[in-house]
């Protein structure tokens, strides 16, 4: 199997699992798993595929990924309580799938447009957006509510992926350096807090002026 197909079965797979241990920590029944890990596995992909016109999507063209939700959701259902700390794994996962999800989209960007500024935008995107689908959808605070670096560490590996690429690495190589890339940020991010400088509040002012 093709590296790139194995990083896109695993990042559905992982972003499922994510959505299954959301749907577990809000105590929703099987199809509340079912959902939430479909929603969350397939949803960045999806939006890539919408963004660069590959109509149908994937998950239409090979319903193996939505089988691969489901199995996952449905393994979590009989399993998730048996976790101590389920929230804990749910943002190392993301982690992972991020990783994974983030050289895929860049990937199929280069592919279908040759743009590295595309590339860094597909794969941004489908690393990202299922995860914050399942926390919109099951009323989490979003991950990009989180102080520490998110959607900074999905460009990281896409940009390293493109760059490896564009100076003819091997596809092995450019995918694990995006992978590594990526999982270095974001678990840098997670276990020791790393930010970005934030923007300063302005003073305000009173709802009179504004009238």
């Amino acid at each position: 199997m093709p590296i790139l197909e194995i990083l896109d079965y695993a990042g559905v797979a992982v972003f499922a699992a994510t959505g299954a241990l959301s749907a577990s920590r809000k105590q929703l029944d099987i199809i509340g798993y079912l959902f939430l890990a479909s929603v969350t596995g397939i949803g960045g992909g999806t939006m890539r595929d919408v963004i660069l016109g590959a109509t149908p999507v994937f998950w239409v063209l090979n319903p193996t990924y939505l089988l691969v939700c489901a199995s996952v959701g449905l393994v979590l259902f009989f399993t998730a309580h048996l976790f101590d700390s389920r929230y804990r794994m749910l943002v190392w996962l993301d982690a992972i799938g991020l990783s994974a999800y983030c050289v895929m989209g860049a990937a199929k960007g280069l592919a279908a447009t040759g743009s590295p500024t595309v590339a860094l935008v597909t794969g941004m995107l489908t690393a990202t957006f299922g995860g914050i689908l399942r926390d919109l959808l099951a009323g989490e605070p979003s991950v990009l509510l989180r102080p520490e670096v998110y959607v900074t560490a999905a460009l990281v590996g896409a940009g390293a992926f493109v760059f490896a690429t564009m100076v003819g690495m091997p596809l092995i190589a450019t995918s694990a350096l995006g992978v590594l890339s990526a999982f270095a940020v974001r678990g840098g991010a997670l276990k020791y807090g790393w930010t970005l400088p934030t923007g300063r509040a302005g003073p305000g002012r009173d709802p009179s002026d504004v009238m």
